[in-house]
């Protein structure tokens, strides 16, 4: 007779993708998680899947001690963790068989990792297309190319912006779109439809929210993705910058969960922020923050009203000019187009005269302060010095056509007061 698995405080998993430049990253986190272990009252498991020819994703039921060949409890083959399926297996897989009343799911490097190799096999698998070089084919597709594509073109897909890109079907959709032109927009290209179609198939299999989300990734903390996911998640935890290598503390956080296992979400929420924070030096230029979801519509209101009373004002040109003074010293960060939210509204409304544009600025700092939507927040570096915890999408020339398929944009008027405020903002040709 199969026995029922016990039920624990809390179950922790993260889910590593591997399957890239950051392989070794990843056994050094899987050993830090085993300083601690799981424990009579939680569970830590892991997925991993490994860079190379013959190195297959695993799980494992991390213990304290010993080896990690030790800890695994199934091999699952080759996998592509940029299929949504298979992140959702873990998921259901890790609540079923180590069941629990609260459940921190960590997405560790949101992804593959785009480098050329990754993308030349979605290029070629998926969309079909032959990739050449100095017009010589590089990398041809299998089953007949319908097309090709540069290897120039790639590379500009490859960079930064697409290396936490979550799901392959991001990259396909770019070289299907083009918008590899769009050099200013990042994070949009995360594929944030399939990651709500996900974590709410994940919130019918676990009959309840994940508790907390962990984004140990670059750019995450945003009230975009935070919107995307307000249904099937109580908490998120991220960076608004790029993070460094060494990503979270995994040893100190756990240790913390494991001396009080019957801690709230908030307070784990909390811990890691802190944790995180602690694990850098002071000079290092990073930030973390916790977001409660459960307060994001307010957050949303606050932004909608926001935009409304921007656009009116924007053909005013005292108004026009404080806007665009507050936009040019606002908190950004690695993708430009990324702003701090709260740093804005409080620049703004230090420079404007406007009565009706100062009352919107408050009630944007009030709903997205510490305490609030906010749950913590901190920096390091003094580049990061107007950081708050949470950013926004801002770009003053362009606005990805991606960004229009977003719940935040459908149900704000934000995207309007950025099509406004650039058509208001450009140079027009004499």
């Amino acid at each position: 007779m199969v026995s029922t698995p016990v039920k624990k405080n809390w179950t922790v998993m993260v889910y590593l993708a591997g399957d890239n430049n950051l392989d070794g990253a990843g056994g050094v986190d899987l050993k830090e998680m085993k300083q601690v272990g799981s424990t009579s009252n939680i569970n830590i498991v892991a997925q991993f899947d490994r860079q190379g020819a013959g190195l297959r994703t695993k799980r494992y039921f991390l213990k304290k001690g010993g080896s990690l060949d030790q800890d695994q409890v199934a091999d699952l083959g080759e996998t592509n963790t940029g299929d949504p399926k298979v992140l959702q297996d873990f998921i259901t897989w890790g609540a079923t068989t180590y069941p629990a009343d609260h459940y921190l799911l960590v997405i560790w490097n949101h992804g593959a990792g785009w480098d050329d190799t990754n993308i030349y096999r979605v290029v070629n698998r998926t969309l079909k297309l032959d990739v050449t070089r100095k017009k010589a084919v590089a990398a041809r597709a299998r089953g007949g190319a319908l097309g090709m594509v540069s290897s120039h073109q790639l590379r500009a897909i490859s960079d930064r912006r697409f290396r936490r890109a979550l799901f392959g079907t991001t990259v396909a959709s770019a070289v299907r779109t083009r918008a590899i032109a769009f050099d200013d927009n990042a994070k949009d290209f995360l594929d944030n439809l399939e990651m709500k179609r996900l974590l709410a198939s994940a919130k019918k299999a676990l009959k309840q929210k994940i508790d907390i989300l962990g984004m140990d990734a670059c750019l995450m903390s945003m009230v975009e993705v935070g919107y995307q996911m307000r249904d099937s998640v109580s908490y998120t935890v991220g960076s608004e910058q790029v993070e460094p290598g060494d990503g979270w503390p995994y040893h100190t956080i756990l240790a913390e969960l494991a001396k009080k296992p019957t801690m709230s979400p908030s307070d784990l929420s909390k811990v890691i922020v802190k944790k995180y924070l602690a694990s850098y030096s002071s000079a290092m230029p990073v930030t973390q923050s916790a977001f409660d979801l459960t307060r994001l519509n307010a957050v949303a209101t606050a932004i909608d009203h926001f935009a409304q009373v921007l656009m009116s004002n924007l053909s005013i040109p005292v108004a026009r000019a404080a806007m665009l003074s507050a936009r040019n010293q606002v908190q950004s960060y690695e993708v430009p187009d990324y702003v701090d939210l709260v740093d804005f509204a409080k620049l703004l409304y230090a420079q404007t005269t406007v009565p009706t544009i100062k009352t919107a600025c408050q009630n944007v700092m009030d709903a997205a302060k510490v305490g609030q939507f906010v749950v913590a927040s901190g920096y390091k570096g003094s580049s990061m010095a107007g950081s708050n915890g949470v950013s926004i999408y801002f770009p003053t020339r362009k606005i990805s056509p991606l960004y229009a398929k977003l719940d935040f944009v459908r149900n704000t008027k934000w995207d309007e007061f950025l099509r406004a405020y650039i058509n208001a903002t450009t140079r027009r040709p004499v």
